[in-house]
């Protein structure tokens, strides 16, 4: 598995690839003024579900927000229900 930051602007998508195609994706917003970056969406396809894969783009984005110093919001309900079942977001994580 490969992840790939596809960062424009403002925006970005994260996405994670096997060896042949796309398993899932991650959108993001990132509000450099509040040190923050804004997970909007995690999508991951049909066929790689219930495998884990939603949580490490997640994991992911976590990672990119850290290398940054932002704070993650987790706008998207998939996103914020992986980061509240994490023990070791308490230094990015932002609820609200």
């Amino acid at each position: 598995m490969k992840f790939e930051n596809n960062k424009s602007g403002n925006g970005g998508v994260i996405t994670l690839n096997n060896e042949t195609k796309e398993v899932g994706r991650l959108t993001y917003t990132i509000f450099p003024e509040d040190g923050r970056l804004v997970i909007s969406f995690v999508l991951v396809h049909r066929e790689f579900e219930g495998r884990g894969m939603g949580k490490y783009l997640v994991e992911e984005a976590i990672k990119f927000a850290r290398e940054n110093n932002w704070k993650v919001y987790p706008h998207c309900s998939y996103a914020r229900a992986v980061m509240r079942r994490m023990s070791d977001v308490e230094d990015v994580f932002l609820e609200r």
